[in-house]
């Protein structure tokens, strides 16, 4: 076990010494987050309408939840395969959202074409 230890403060690899970053990171982070919480409120003062609207909102709020995740919980300095374990399922399960929507509007345009509902 001292072994360990010694090796951990020779080589200088511990958990404590590879967590420490710069506050110069954190102040550039939280500002393109500002940057972006900036833009999201400016859909709404312009009067943006329809999918632009909440393509920009989703758009935002996705870059700042990333941004979030990278820097503020450290997914950044993780492993590759920690990040696809957590990351990962978001994802697909967007995409399964996505194609679900796109199922439902062949659904609904097949149900009005061929049953005259709606």
């Amino acid at each position: 076990m001292a072994q360990i230890a010694t090796a951990t403060a020779v080589h200088g690899t511990s958990a404590e010494a590879q967590q420490h970053h710069p506050i110069r990171v954190y102040l550039v982070v939280w500002g393109w987050l500002f940057v972006l919480s900036t833009f999201s409120y400016l859909v709404d003062i312009f009067h943006l309408q329809g999918y632009l609207r909440w393509s920009l909102i989703l758009l935002f709020m996705t870059l700042k939840a990333g941004l979030i995740i990278a820097f503020f919980m450290h997914m950044a300095w993780e492993r590759l395969t920690l990040a696809y374990a957590i990351l990962l399922p978001p994802v697909l399960v967007l995409i399964f959202v996505a194609i679900m929507v796109f199922e439902a509007d062949y659904t609904l345009f097949t149900r009005k074409e061929f049953l005259g509902a709606g």
